[in-house]
């Protein structure tokens, strides 16, 4: 049986500079664990019984982040799994993606995490070491630049 988590890749839009492109002012919230490795990542969680997925990244959220549901927006026709082993068992993460309704929004970590930072792309990637979170964050950032 494969232990399954879901959380929310969250993205804030800063005020561009008149010269730069809408899509450069994008950056996205990582975590930093306070365990293991100290790796960086969106918030999620395991999915409780009786919670399906979407409410189980709000929860998550909420719980790791500090931010409410209704301090976000989330954004319709995105939604990625991705699938690896944690000590040897196989894992899904189910994530949506979501924008934050004010950029200046206090983040407030639980015990679970050390640390945060909000981060263009680029950074985003050198941050999240595993190269599926990698591929992730640069296909939501796609995603994001078709809509413009």
């Amino acid at each position: 049986m494969a232990v399954r988590a879901c959380g929310l890749i969250i993205y804030r839009r800063l005020q561009p500079a008149p010269s730069s492109k809408v899509t450069d002012s994008i950056e996205y919230l990582l975590l930093q664990t306070s365990y293991g490795t100290h790796h960086w990542t969106p918030p999620k969680g395991h999915v409780d019984p009786g919670e399906d997925d979407l409410q189980t990244a709000f929860r998550e959220t909420q719980e790791e982040a500090g931010l409410q549901a209704s301090q976000l927006t989330l954004i319709e026709g995105y939604k990625k799994e991705l699938h690896y082993p944690v000590h040897g068992k196989p894992k899904t993460v189910v994530y949506w993606l979501a924008e934050m309704k004010d950029c200046n929004t206090e983040i407030k970590l639980s015990e679970e995490h050390q640390a945060f930072q909000w981060l263009k792309l680029e950074d985003a990637c050198k941050f999240a070491e595993y190269e599926d979170m990698q591929a992730m964050l640069k296909e939501v950032h796609e995603f994001l630049c078709s809509r413009e």
